[in-house]
C-alpha cells in the first residue's frame, strides 16, 4: 500500500487510516456515514485491515472465515482463562484481555506459522519465474515441504486437530472457496500438502490451515492473519464471560483443594 506523501514534525502522528473533523469521520477514504449505510461489518474490518473494500467474492469468503472463527467451546485455553478471570469478579474488558493474552504458539498460533509457510513457499515460485504456479509446480512443491518437515520429524502447522479427525470448519471452508471461486495457489498448496499428509499418517487440515490459505489468497500478511482470528474469536469470548456470570458460581477454579497433588519436598 503506498503511502502519503506528507510533512510531519517530530510531534506529528502520521495515519492513514481515519481523519478526524468536526462533524465528520473519514476512514481509508470514505464518509462513514456513507459505510454505515452501505456495507458489511466485515466489509468495514476488511477496509481497515487492508486498505480498500473487498469485491463481492472477497467479501463473502472473508465473512465465511470470520464466521468460522467465532467459537469453540469451552475447551480451548483462552475461553477457560476468560472464565476464570470473570468469575474471580473482575470485569468484561478484563477476562477478554486475560483470554487474548493466552494465545501463544500452542494456540492460535499456527495460523501465522500456516501463512508463513505458503507465502514464503509461493513467493519463492513466483521469484523463480513462476509465476503461471500450475497444479504440477504447486504439487512439486508440496511434496518439498512435506519431506522437509518429516526429515526434521516435525509438525506441519494446520494440520491435525486434537478433538476432530477432520475439522468440519476446514472442509466447510474448502467447499466454500470452491463455491466463491476463491481458490488461489496458497490453498491449492494446502490441499496438496494435505493430500500427502493425509495419505500418510491419515491427518487432514483444521480451521487454522484452511484459513491460512484463504487469508493469504485475499492477501493477508502472517501478522494481520492472526488479528482477524482474533476479531473473529472475540464474540465467542464474550458469550462465555457473560454465561460464565449468569450461570456459574463465583471464584470458580480448576479443581478443589483435594484433587491437588503436592509433589515437592
Amino acid at each position: 500500500m503506498q503511502e502519503n506523501n506528507f510533512q510531519v514534525n517530530k510531534h506529528t502522528l502520521k495515519t492513514a487510516i481515519s481523519k478526524v473533523e468536526p462533524n465528520k469521520l473519514v476512514t481509508r477514504g470514505y464518509n462513514q456515514k456513507d459505510l454505515i449505510e452501505k456495507i458489511k461489518y466485515g466489509d468495514m474490518i476488511f477496509l481497515i485491515l487492508k486498505g480498500r473494500l473487498p469485491s463481492i467474492k472477497e467479501s463473502k469468503m472473508f465473512n465465511h472465515v470470520l464466521v468460522s472463527f467465532c467459537d469453540h467451546g469451552v475447551t480451548p485455553p483462552s475461553t477457560q482463562t476468560a472464565r476464570i478471570i470473570s468469575s474471580s469478579g473482575s470485569s468484561l474488558n478484563s477476562a477478554v484481555a486475560g483470554a487474548l493474552l493466552s494465545f501463544g504458539h500452542k494456540h492460535a498460533g499456527a495460523i501465522e506459522k500456516s501463512m508463513e509457510l505458503y507465502q514464503s513457499n509461493i513467493n519463492s515460485l513466483i521469484l523463480t519465474g513462476d509465476a503461471d504456479l500450475d497444479n504440477k509446480l504447486i504439487a512439486s512443491s508440496a511434496i518439498e515441504i512435506y519431506n522437509a518437515f518429516e526429515s526434521r520429524n516435525e509438525k506441519v502447522p494446520g494440520f491435525g486437530h486434537r478433538y476432530h479427525d477432520e475439522d468440519p470448519r476446514a472442509k466447510k471452508l474448502i467447499e466454500m472457496a470452491i463455491k466463491e471461486s476463491c481458490v488461489g495457489p496458497h490453498l491449492k498448496l494446502a490441499v496438496s500438502i494435505e493430500d500427502l499428509i493425509y495419505q500418510n499418517k491419515n491427518i487432514k487440515l483444521n480451521v487454522d490451515g484452511a484459513n491460512a490459505a484463504i487469508l493469504s489468497d485475499l492477501g493477508f500478511s502472517p501478522d494481520l492473519g492472526f488479528g482477524v482470528f482474533m476479531i473473529g474469536r472475540i464474540p465467542g469470548i464474550i458469550a462465555h464471560i457473560h454465561e460464565e456470570n449468569m450461570d456459574e458460581d463465583e471464584f470458580r477454579r480448576f479443581c478443589d483443594l483435594e484433587d491437588v497433588v503436592y509433589g515437592g519436598h
